[in-house]
C-alpha cells in the first residue's frame, strides 16, 4: 500500500468509526509505526481533514447541533480533579477540553472528550503514572472547560452543582 493509499483508508476508517481510534491500532493496521501515522494525520489536517487528537484516540470532528455548549471557570487543584469531572459526567455532561491562560505562550487548549467514569477513570490513571501533568498546574489550578449536553437543563444542573462544590469561579 502506497502513501495515498494508506491515508485515504485512514480517512474511511475515520469516517466508518464511531468511536476513537488509537494512533497504535491505525498503525497495526497499516504495517507501519505510529510515527508514520502521525504523519499522515498532520498531512490529512494540512488538507482540510478535521482530526482531532484526544486522549482515547483520533476522531473527526463532527459537529452535533443538538448539543449545547457551555464554558465553564474553574479553580481547583489535582486533589479535586476527579471529583470536578465526575460531577460533569455524572450530570449527563461531555468534557469537550481543558483550556487555560498561559502568560507567555497565550491560550493553551487540550482535548478531553470524557463522556463517563469510566473516560474520567483512564484519564486519572494517565496523570497518576506520572504520563501527564494537569495544563492548570500553570495556572494555580484556573481553567476553563467547554462541556456539552443535551439541554440547558442539564448544563443548568452541571453548573449548579459545581458551584455548591466550590469549584466555579465567581
Amino acid at each position: 500500500m502506497n502513501t495515498f493509499e494508506r491515508r485515504n483508508k485512514i480517512k474511511e476508517i475515520l469516517k466508518n468509526t464511531k468511536g476513537p481510534i488509537k494512533g497504535t491500532s491505525l498503525a497495526s493496521m497499516m504495517d507501519v509505526t505510529r510515527q508514520v501515522i502521525v504523519q499522515d494525520i498532520a498531512i490529512l489536517r494540512a488538507e482540510g481533514l478535521k482530526v482531532l487528537s484526544t486522549p482515547q484516540g483520533y476522531v473527526l470532528d463532527v459537529l452535533e447541533k443538538s448539543k449545547l455548549k457551555r464554558v465553564i471557570a474553574s479553580k481547583h487543584y489535582y486533589d479535586r480533579t476527579e471529583e470536578e469531572l465526575n460531577i460533569i459526567v455524572d450530570n449527563g455532561g461531555k468534557v469537550l477540553d481543558v483550556i487555560v491562560e498561559h502568560p507567555y505562550y497565550g491560550e493553551l487548549k487540550g482535548l478531553l472528550m470524557l463522556s463517563s467514569r469510566y473516560d474520567v477513570e483512564k484519564f486519572m490513571e494517565c496523570l497518576k503514572d506520572g504520563k501527564a501533568s494537569l495544563l492548570s498546574s500553570l495556572t494555580e489550578g484556573i481553567h476553563l472547560h467547554t462541556i456539552e449536553a443535551d439541554s440547558k437543563e442539564t448544563l443548568d444542573r452541571i453548573e449548579k452543582e459545581l458551584k455548591a462544590k466550590g469549584f466555579l469561579i465567581e
